[in-house]
């Protein structure tokens, strides 16, 4: 696996990796139904932020993170990031593998710290790996995610200091 700069043509295989996870409605509070333009809007960032894919040895996107400062001005000394990996892809260490590299990445540009603003409860996996990678969950916002499968749930706020 091969984690690189997102390309403008990237867009196309991450698309429906972005919708899928999207429609699922357990993981992210994006609106169904964005076309491709409002997907790159919200998930291709511009510098001093980053969006990498992860992507086979045959080329084939698998999924992508996205990075940068979690607050402008004063607040910018702290990262966040938001991650999504297509279904096929899972359980292969590729979220894994992201976090890591946002972690290099995060500590190469002198960011203090790593802040989740919203990991869903019930997204065991996502939470034990973050927990895994060091980051350990201040506080959770009751009932403040609607998901799909169990109604209201908490969405949690997780911080890693550099």
């Amino acid at each position: 696996m091969l984690i690189r700069d997102a390309r403008p043509e990237d867009l196309a295989a991450f698309a429906p990796i972005f919708r899928a996870v999207v429609e699922d409605g357990e993981t992210y509070a994006y609106p169904d139904g964005l076309d491709d333009d409002e997907i790159r809007a919200l998930w291709f960032e511009q510098s001093p932020a980053r969006t990498v894919v992860a992507v086979d040895d045959d080329g084939t996107l698998l999924g992508s993170a996205r990075m940068g400062p979690n607050r402008p001005g004063r607040g910018a000394h702290v990262a966040t990031a938001s991650f999504m990996v297509g279904e096929a892809a899972r359980g292969m260490g590729v979220g894994r593998a992201l976090g890591e590299e946002m972690l290099r990445w995060a500590r190469e540009q002198a960011y203090a710290a790593v802040q989740f603003n919203a990991v869903v409860e019930t997204n065991t996996a996502a939470v034990a790996l973050w927990e895994h990678l060091g980051f350990e969950v201040l506080t959770t916002v009751p009932a403040a995610f609607e998901s799909r499968r169990h109604g209201r749930v908490g969405l949690l706020v997780m911080h890693r200091l550099l």
